[in-house]
């Protein structure tokens, strides 16, 4: 088998999302999953929930990623890699624990993991591997093999996920009235997250103090600049631009990362700018918060303010970033056999660990994590 096109040791690829409601009457109980534990009141998740209800209740995160299922697939078999590939959610069917069944019933006992979360934090990175860890005691304690799961490394910085966000900055600004194009500023949103958490973000080495925002703020600040030199390469412009976020979701008193895009878009109108492309690099698709919070309530904004803007469009099923995963398999494996792969990695942070360290993105309380230097959880069974 030609070396590039070897996944061994791994027998499967297992597509890991958050999961989102397909019908109204799935918004609450999906809320309900998401915030177990905190405490919040049946009637206030149906009040958070409202922005699922103004797209019928569902979120295009499940299309999206069945559509980037697909898309996985057929770059696999295009390329000659027999590996099959699943998707299991954290928040809503399919769920992780019944894919992870299914996948071991299979006879799957070696398996990669892909998140859809690109950046280093608790809820991107951290959260994703208590999962793992919660569904594969599941599984135990139903008597049934237990497989070793590996998370594959952080993809911000790989080519394949980079460049498709490159061309949607240059479709936007080209959307842009011509005359406001060449003055044009770059506005780079991601989620906020509070400030606590984004200084944890990452290795213990990454870790910041104050709200600087860690691991978290930096690899997408290198991303954006990435992003804003190709683009002055690519049109002779140096467009302006800035790291902003958006929802926000916590109490009022706990600090989170900001400016927030509609507030960074008031001051961008304030001080004359003529128009902004709104470039969502924090997102792998095009879900609820950027449908809802960029096409809707900031561009609405945009539209009260009088201010040209135009919003760059995500990675989603895009075919280079399904190359950039089968490079990320086919890597990781390499190493897992002892191999020196060469790691695809723009800007200036490199390529991202294999395996999280301990301390990294730290969890609010102690909690295990699966595909981590601190996992002491159940080991993978052999086959039968």
């Amino acid at each position: 088998m030609p070396e590039q096109r070897d996944p061994r040791p791994f027998d499967a690829l297992l597509l890991l999302s958050f999961g989102g409601p397909e019908g109204p009457e799935d918004v609450v109980p999906f809320l309900e999953n998401v915030t177990r534990g905190r405490g919040i009141p049946r009637e206030r998740l149906k009040e958070v929930g409202r922005h699922y209800f103004l797209f019928g209740g569902v979120s295009p995160i499940n299309a999206q990623n069945r559509e980037l299922l697909d898309v996985l697939r057929k770059d696999f078999a295009e390329h000659g890699l027999d590996l099959p590939v699943y998707w299991g959610n954290r928040n809503w069917a399919p769920y992780l624990t019944d894919t992870l069944r299914t996948m071991v019933t299979d006879g799957h006992r070696r398996i990669a993991v892909l998140a859809t979360s690109a950046y280093a934090s608790y809820s991107g990175c951290r959260q994703y591997r208590e999962n793992l860890a919660d569904a594969l005691a599941a599984l135990q304690a139903e008597g049934l093999p237990v497989p070793r799961v590996d998370k594959l490394r952080h993809y911000f910085n790989h080519p394949g996920f980079i460049r498709p966000m490159i061309d949607g900055v240059l479709a936007s600004l080209a959307e842009l009235p011509e005359d406001a194009r060449a003055g044009a500023h770059i506005a780079f949103t991601t989620h906020s997250i509070p400030t606590a958490a984004a200084d944890t973000s990452g290795t213990p080495a990454e870790h910041t103090e104050g709200g600087e925002g860690g691991a978290y703020v930096a690899q997408h600040l290198d991303v954006a600049q990435v992003i804003a030199d190709a683009v002055r390469d690519e049109t002779g412009v140096a467009h302006p631009w800035r790291l902003v976020y958006q929802s926000r979701s916590g109490a009022p008193h706990i600090p989170w990362l900001e400016p927030d895009i509609c507030d960074h878009l008031e001051e961008l109108h304030g001080a004359g700018v003529p128009a902004v492309v709104m470039a969502p690099i924090g997102f792998v698709s095009d879900h609820m918060e950027v449908k809802y919070d960029l096409d809707t309530e900031a561009t609405a904004k945009a539209a009260e303010l009088g201010l040209p803007v135009a919003r760059s469009a995500t990675v989603g099923a895009d075919p280079r970033f399904a190359a950039a995963v089968r490079d990320l398999l086919l890597e990781r494996a390499a190493t897992e056999r002892g191999a020196t792969p060469e790691r695809c990695a723009l800007g200036t942070l490199g390529a991202g660990h294999d395996l999280c360290p301990l301390g990294c993105c730290p969890a609010r309380a102690p909690r295990p994590a699966a595909a981590g230097a601190d996992w002491e959880g159940p080991v993978a069974q052999a086959p039968a």
